[in-house]
């Protein structure tokens, strides 16, 4: 990635022109520089308008990610937090996999001003965009196994609903196991969603990587390449909200959830996590690995996570991975 391209994205971050000769004034380099620089930014998918006389702008301002504001909004957990604010990453999750194999410390967090090759649920890609998308992965570390950690996608997305609610966000909900969304104009539209991956014996220590995608602006292009509704939390709030202070609050919420998880499980919050479902006792369909559509009503959620759902055949066990849930309304 060439070095220049962020510091000068920075720039252009106001939504305002800036013509090439004061850019390369500003860098102490050449025109030809300043183009190149922003020919590498445009690779990765980032649009910068260029105008003849005029010189270059992004179509509308954008808050870029900083560590000093990050923590800042994450109060009186600041000092738990290790961040690393990075301007290009193929994949956050990817990213701390690695560094956590070379001994990071506990509640590392790494964001990106750019995800190039996100990854979602069952493989798919999760896609994002400068200033219209957050993705971050948070490294929580575990005395128990990987086997002691059921429910922990849970409790991430209900500790994730809850800063978004005391933003302001309050129609935020979960749907069954790792999605934040919203219903506007009756339909289901996805706000974000959870990857976690994780580290170490069955039986502990274990590590678990929480990656998090949330959408703040989804236009017309970004919508037209993702596969269901979805929807950015700046089009719920009215307005366009500071990245770094959502990301800070999330931040604290989670410290204060996975440490509650850690001490007493997912059974814990049990019945919180089911006061925040969209479908908590509601028609479903349940779409199978094998094709098959199963309908069904969402009775509860077990203590360990599964959903428990009322079938034809009787009141069935589901766990991640194995289903897909939709609305049947």
């Amino acid at each position: 990635m060439n070095k220049l391209a962020f510091p000068i994205l920075a720039v252009l971050a106001d939504g305002k022109f800036h013509s090439g000769e004061a850019l390369a004034q500003r860098f102490g380099v050449t025109r030809a520089t300043v183009f190149n620089a922003i020919q590498a930014a445009q690779t990765l998918g980032i649009t910068v308008l260029s105008v003849h006389g005029r010189g270059y702008r992004l179509p509308q301002p954008v808050v870029l990610l900083e560590q000093e504001a990050i923590l800042a909004a994450c109060g009186d957990y600041a000092p738990w937090f290790h961040m690393q604010v990075l301007a290009q990453v193929d994949s956050t999750n990817r990213y701390l996999m690695q560094e956590s194999v070379r001994g990071v410390p506990h509640a590392t967090c790494v964001v990106a001003q750019v995800q190039t090759a996100g990854r979602g649920r069952r493989g798919r890609n999760w896609l994002s965009k400068l200033g219209g998308s957050l993705t971050f992965s948070l490294l929580w570390r575990f005395q128990c196994g990987a086997a002691g950690l059921s429910g922990l996608s849970l409790v991430v997305g209900l500790a994730l609903v809850r800063a978004l609610h005391g933003m302001g966000l309050v129609d935020v909900r979960l749907k069954w196991p790792n999605d934040l969304i919203v219903q506007t104009h009756g339909e289901w539209q996805k706000l974000g969603g959870i990857l976690i991956e994780l580290q170490g014996d069955m039986e502990g220590p274990s590590a678990a990587v929480i990656g998090v995608g949330l959408n703040l602006d989804v236009d017309t292009t970004l919508r037209q390449q993702i596969d269901q509704a979805a929807m950015g939390l700046n089009q719920l709030y009215g307005k366009a909200l500071d990245p770094n202070q959502v990301l800070g609050r999330c931040l604290a919420s989670l410290a204060e959830h996975l440490n509650l998880f850690a001490e007493h499980g997912f059974s814990y919050f049990q019945p919180q996590w089911a006061a925040y479902h969209a479908f908590h006792q509601q028609a479903v369909d349940l779409h199978l690995v094998n094709g098959q559509v199963l309908p069904g009503r969402v009775i509860d959620i077990a203590e360990e996570g599964s959903l428990l759902v009322e079938t034809a055949s009787g009141i069935q066990r589901f766990n991640a991975g194995e289903i897909s849930v939709r609305s049947a309304e």
